[in-house]
């Protein structure tokens, strides 16, 4: 059995702080040493759909920060690895910054990094061979959300991006990694076939709430290669982890009886 790393990242910056986001020096050695361990880089449904390889490894990015295509692209075309980007449809091209509960970084010297992507440079990294996927169209929790919403998020941002681009994206990944079954069904309705979702509870769901390991700034040597290992992927993967998830975010014994039931 081919063993599929997915990573998603955020913004790309040397001087802002955010554990959001990453230098590019970060990301160059973090994406070298998985491909000196032998994982070969595809796109993010290629990954689920057609692994690459006994060790296939798919780069997502979270938002379209303006800063992935400024300098997440340059590393990676040096490394020779094709990326997925997840847009919000609602916030590219637009001047001001997006608000994505990270309004500490409003009205300071890191605003602009808060800024999404052109839909120009959006088009730019489809031709450069990366993956457009939708983030929904304006960042909603979506279990949060009622069925009006939840299909105006999913399926308008993926008419949004054949609109703009001409392309119907396969890939939605979920804004905070929040789904639960109503959302994946609404996603397969919309006509998305792979789910971007975050290690822990949701990993048993299948290619529409696909397990990624998300990366923070500072997550360089041992605990990048912690975090990324397969034996800890299995295990935050396992039903073992659910309790502990759900302890670290200080839930109760309900609620993770509730939590084990949601995603089944």
């Amino acid at each position: 059995m081919s063993d599929v790393l997915v990573l998603s990242y955020h913004a790309v910056s040397d001087s802002w702080p955010s554990p959001y986001a990453v230098s590019a020096a970060e990301l160059d050695e973090q994406v070298e040493y998985l491909l000196d361990r032998g994982y070969r880089a595809t796109t993010f449904t290629r990954a689920l759909t057609e692994p690459v390889g006994e060790r296939t490894l798919a780069i997502t990015f979270d938002d379209a920060y303006h800063s992935v295509a400024e300098r997440a692209l340059p590393v990676l075309e040096r490394l020779e690895v094709p990326a997925t980007v997840f847009a919000c449809t609602a916030f590219l091209g637009t001047p001001g910054p997006m608000r994505l509960d990270m309004d500490e970084w409003l009205g300071g010297p890191h605003e602009d990094e808060l800024r999404a992507m052109s839909w120009e440079q959006l088009a730019g990294l489809a031709e450069a061979g990366w993956e457009v996927g939708s983030h929904t169209r304006s960042h909603p929790r979506l279990t949060h959300t009622d069925d009006g919403e939840l299909t105006d998020e999913l399926a308008g941002s993926r008419a949004d991006l054949q609109d703009r681009l001409g392309l119907a994206p396969s890939a939605v990944a979920y804004p905070f990694g929040d789904t639960d079954r109503r959302v994946m069904r609404a996603a397969d309705d919309a006509g998305y076939s792979a789910g971007g979702a975050v290690l822990g509870v949701s990993s048993r769901s299948g290619q529409l709430a696909w397990p990624r390991v998300r990366i923070v700034r500072g997550d360089a040597g041992w605990p990048f290669r912690l975090r990324t290992s397969p034996g800890l992927r299995r295990f935050r993967a396992s039903k073992a982890w659910l309790p502990v998830h759900l302890v670290r975010r200080g839930l109760g014994a309900a609620r993770i009886r509730g939590g084990a039931r949601r995603l089944r």
